[in-house]
């Protein structure tokens, strides 16, 4: 299980004049991160400095990635507080940049780092958050005379309803979190005195709490 956003988001706000813009972005490779980096550095070509984070989740045999860069600003006040946002808010598969226009007044160090860490927490706050999970998509076909019996057992599990054919027989495409199969199918074969079972047809990760 892992959490990632939907979508990209952004927010801004003020500190002693400079002006901090977070963006964040879901990403599936460390190319796409890169590349999302690249895009807000030429977008805000005039800005003081572009500071990015992002965090890669082990998958197909390669490590967990995680980079930071400061930038320019004094090293380790910009780039690690934003990577220690998306550690603490547990987001993987994510690209932050911290766009800072100078206002002419010095932080310090201890203020770059709360402005930056500010930064990307609202970047993380302006996002809607993922709860991806092992997940089996399967089928049932049911006879009409089960199928408010089995409607009213899906919720229990949690299951959501992909789609419902309704011809000689009814078909409900569904989606279970994994390790709430063994249950539902227990309770599946006592309900309908052993008639009616899942049939899997794939396995994915998805976004279901």
């Amino acid at each position: 299980m892992y959490q990632t956003i939907a979508a990209p988001a952004e927010d801004e706000f003020v500190q002693q004049k400079s002006r901090f813009l977070g963006a964040i972005v879901p990403v599936q490779t460390e190319e796409e991160a890169l590349a999302f980096i690249e895009a807000k550095r030429k977008h805000y070509w005039d800005a003081t400095h572009n500071v990015y984070a992002y965090i890669i989740r082990a998958k197909d045999g390669l490590p967990e990635i995680k980079r930071c860069s400061d930038d320019g600003e004094p090293q380790g006040t910009a780039g690690r507080p934003a990577l220690e946002v998306l550690e603490r808010e547990g987001l993987t598969d994510v690209a932050l940049v911290c766009t800072r226009y100078f206002g002419g007044i010095l932080l310090g160090a201890g203020g770059l780092v709360r402005a930056y860490a500010h930064t990307a927490k609202i970047a993380v706050d302006a996002a809607h958050r993922l709860h991806m999970a092992p997940c089996l998509d399967f089928t049932l076909a049911l006879d009409y005379g089960s199928y408010g019996s089995v409607s009213y057992l899906l919720p229990q599990y949690k299951i959501e309803t992909r789609e419902s054919r309704f011809e000689d027989k009814v078909t409900l495409f569904l989606r279970i979190r994994a390790d709430r199969m063994e249950a539902f199918s227990k309770a599946l074969t006592e309900l309908s005195n052993g008639k009616l079972s899942p049939e899997v047809t794939g396995e994915l990760f998805a976004d279901m709490p």
